[in-house]
């Protein structure tokens, strides 16, 4: 996937200067700290409950008195879920606000188009997307949301316990899609797994017709699609009226409750691996994620009037992370990231966070449950 990061390297690096590194933490007092979200665009419904979880982090820090003291600043960035908008702001972040750590962006491809940007400025930054592309081999950013290759392994596993051998695949072209086919080949090869099929769409697109077509005339025993809201699931409303009478899996971008009303008949039935977030009342009370996330739950629906999504999971997580490495006492950027790698047993909403040096994920597969549609409801699938 290395063409993917030069190809959002390009765009980063033509969209803007780089900044200076190496700024402190500020020394009035305030603690700055930005995000960059897919806010509006094919990206929104990620984007917009990130927001919502981070404002509220920060209002109900900053009224217990901040961190050591510190007040701190939240600036929003909308991306508008664009790669080039993501890098301007994050350049305007860097060299304008002087934030001393990033939040985002809500998805793959920005998220990419960010990270040549906070590299040169040495600037830690944490992604809330899922692709392994943004922090392969980086010094300076981390990211909340489980690899898509755990999320394959856990696609396969269900396959085989149903019995699936050959397999469809339907992905979105952004930086989202990227890659998936070659990993889940790669990965089901090992376990008596084809892909027979693989189809794309754009992340806009509203018409499916023929994939769906290819998708039936394939013989498979079961499909996956790959995207996020709301093509993803006007892809499977196309699924369903293309008769295609084969399981479907789909990729955690549709893990929220609006998938359930968008959705709404079409989405009975579909397999969804995702965070433990949309069922948390049906983990064991043994589990270490049902205490926080619960807690993260009333707070934000008390607020919001509506629950978090997987999404806000993730940037629950990233502030959680923040907070940790900030409480230490780190005094500037570089002792930031140094922090940050250094987390270990932070129990967050979407898994226990073990990062390191060489791991700037931290998540392990015991971070995915499956989770499926009943009566227009999520459950867990045991």
């Amino acid at each position: 996937m290395r063409h993917r990061f030069a190809a959002a390297a390009a765009i980063a690096i033509a969209a803007v200067g780089l900044s200076a590194c190496g700024a402190a933490v500020q020394p009035d007092d305030t603690i700055r700290i930005g995000a960059v979200l897919d806010i509006t665009g094919p990206g929104a419904s990620l984007g917009g409950p990130e927001q919502k979880a981070l404002e509220m982090l920060v209002s109900e820090l900053n009224a217990k008195g901040g961190i050591n003291g510190q007040q701190v600043e939240l600036f929003v960035e909308d991306n508008q879920s664009r790669e080039d908008v993501a890098a301007r702001v994050t350049n305007s972040l860097i060299s304008q606000q002087q934030v001393d750590l990033i939040i985002g962006a809500s998805r793959t491809g920005p998220s990419l188009a960010m990270r040549p940007i906070v590299e040169e400025a040495e600037t830690p930054m944490i992604s809330l997307a899922a692709n392994h592309a943004i922090i392969d081999g980086s010094e300076w950013v981390f990211k909340t949301a489980q690899d898509d290759r755990i999320i394959l392994e856990r696609m396969i596993d269900y396959a085989i316990s149903q019995g699936w051998t050959r397999l469809g695949l339907v992905k979105d072209s952004s930086a989202y899609g990227e890659g998936i086919g070659e990993t889940l080949r790669e990965l089901g090869a090992e376990r008596g797994i084809q892909v027979i099929v693989e189809e794309r769409f754009e992340p806009n697109a509203t018409e499916f017709t023929a994939q769906m077509i290819n998708l039936r005339n394939a013989a498979t025993d079961a499909n996956i699609i790959w995207g996020i809201e709301p093509a993803a699931t006007l892809a499977l409303r196309a699924y369903r009226q293309a008769g295609v009478d084969v399981p479907i899996m789909m990729g955690h971008g549709v893990a929220n409750q609006d998938f359930l009303r968008t959705g709404a008949g079409a989405a009975e039935g579909v397999i969804v691996p995702q965070g433990p977030l949309l069922v948390a009342g049906q983990l064991d009370d043994s589990d270490p994620q049902k205490e926080v996330i619960n807690a993260f739950v009333a707070s934000y629906t008390d607020r919001y009037g509506e629950p978090p999504s997987p999404f806000a999971a993730y940037a629950f997580d990233a502030y959680l992370m923040a907070e940790r490495a900030l409480s230490g006492g780190a005094l500037d950027r570089a002792s930031i990231r140094d922090a940050l790698q250094g987390i270990t047993g932070l129990n967050g909403a979407t898994g226990v966070f073990n990062m390191s040096p060489q791991d700037h994920s931290g998540l392990g597969s015991d971070s995915v449950v499956l989770g499926t549609v009943t009566n227009g409801e999520w459950t867990l699938v045991k």
